[in-house]
């Protein structure tokens, strides 16, 4: 099972929070440059494949991303799970995966918590963007391309595909209140 949706990295600053005394310029790039990768990750192997471009993410990138992922050669059946977006809904998209035999899988609207992906968007632009200053577009795109690259294949200490547990003590515990 993949989790597929498209991160388009804007040109410029991402800024993170700071508390401080003290007024701090940061150093802030110009352009409206923007870098998109169109990515696929496994649910299990956390495993990312992607397409990345500098124009745009429309069905002839999805169609791309489709082959590659028919391409691994997988065994069993393969799910892709995606969101409503215009260029992975159309019957182009759902001919072709129905050629490749892969199931589509669409998310609810306005559902991104659903998409696991996203957490792995955060985490790159954590790792690759916030605080830092990239002079030119070409500095800011190996930034991406380079966590992209280091993404290991198994498991990664800083990032995690599922949400956070919660933990709670258990009914017999005394630290929950007595119900009457």
């Amino acid at each position: 099972m993949f989790f597929v949706d498209a991160a388009h990295f804007v040109f410029g600053t991402y800024l993170g929070c700071l508390w401080c005394f003290q007024r701090l310029f940061v150093r802030a790039a110009s352009g409206r440059q923007r870098f998109n990768v169109l990515g696929a990750v496994h649910a299990i192997t956390r495993e990312l494949i992607a397409v990345t471009n500098t124009t745009v993410v429309n069905t002839a990138t999805m169609c791309e991303l489709l082959h590659k992922l028919a391409a691994r050669g997988l065994t069993g059946p393969l799910t892709v799970v995606l969101d409503n977006a215009r260029y992975q809904r159309n019957a182009v998209v759902q001919s072709l995966a129905q050629e490749l035999g892969i199931t589509l899988l669409f998310l609810p609207s306005y559902s991104p918590n659903l998409n696991l992906i996203e957490r792995l968007w955060k985490f790159i632009k954590r790792r690759s963007l916030y605080g830092r200053y990239h002079a030119t577009f070409a500095h800011f795109r190996n930034a991406i391309e380079e966590t992209i690259r280091d993404l290991p294949t198994s498991t990664h200490p800083n990032w995690r595909l599922s949400s956070p547990s919660i933990s709670r003590p258990s009914r017999t515990s005394h630290s929950w209140p007595r119900e009457v």
